[in-house]
């Protein structure tokens, strides 16, 4: 079943044409990496799936609604999280949480709080001021905030923008739990070793249009064979920075 189906979609600002007639779609329950350089579309499309933005043509359904047609069922279904946390830093982790379900009128909100704290491994720091978190706990704070309500479909756009290696793995294990939960997850990313590492499938969007489209494997046999050839490998930076720190789980 297809969570997100994206077709001939297009939007300008002014003369700039931002997307050129895209056509993806996302199976439920998988991770969709959406990869393109700075400018390439990507955010402009999951704030129109996200009903933040009307296409100027072409159709978009999230978890069975249409984006234009039908968007508070849209926002029913969904939850975004953006480049940056957006968590309220005066409040403790906990009261974010709440604060949120409040909002979505979630019943319980203080069981719902100490149930995701539990779970994204926040629960020593629920009562600590949120301005108080590293980089990596805001981040997991923050996904945390977008799974209040069970939302079917979640876009995380550039999750893992100025982590560090550490964070990135903790914000990776997290995303993994969703979809190996039955959340879909559309994730924007510049990092090529993130998609690698998350994706079921992947799209390339170039200059407004998606170029390519594929599991990993497919992807790679767009390329010639590969050459079976004798290299000393020596571990990267990543490697070295996880070891030395000790992160053997990072390394697995």
């Amino acid at each position: 079943m297809e969570a997100i189906k994206v077709s001939g979609l297009r939007k300008s600002y002014g003369k700039l044409e931002v997307l050129k007639g895209v056509d993806l779609s996302v199976a439920s329950g998988s991770i969709f990496a959406l990869l393109g350089s700075n400018g390439a579309g990507k955010t402009t499309l999951v704030r129109i799936l996200s009903t933040l933005l009307k296409p100027d043509s072409g159709k978009a359904n999230v978890s069975g609604f249409d984006v234009v047609a039908q968007p508070e069922q849209v926002r029913e279904a969904i939850s975004l999280t953006g480049q940056f946390a957006a968590v309220d830093g005066i409040l403790t982790g906990r009261e974010n949480l709440i604060m949120v379900a409040k909002l979505r009128q979630v019943k319980n909100p203080g069981q719902v709080a100490d149930d995701l704290l539990k779970r994204f491994s926040l629960v020593e720091a629920g009562n600590r001021r949120a301005a108080t978190y590293s980089g990596g706990m805001r981040r997991r704070l923050d996904i945390a905030m977008s799974l209040v309500g069970e939302p079917r479909v979640i876009f995380l756009d550039e999750p893992t923008t100025g982590l560090d290696p550490e964070a990135r793995i903790e914000v990776w294990n997290e995303i993994q739990g969703l979809a190996n939960s039955g959340t879909t997850v559309l994730l924007t990313t510049q990092y090529l070793d993130e998609a690698e590492k998350l994706a079921d499938r992947i799209a390339i969007l170039h200059q407004g249009t998606i170029i390519v489209s594929g599991t990993l494997a497919e992807l790679r046999n767009l390329l010639p064979p590969a050459k079976a050839e004798l290299v000393e490998r020596q571990p990267t930076l990543e490697e070295i920075f996880l070891a030395v720190i000790g992160n053997k789980e990072a390394l697995v």
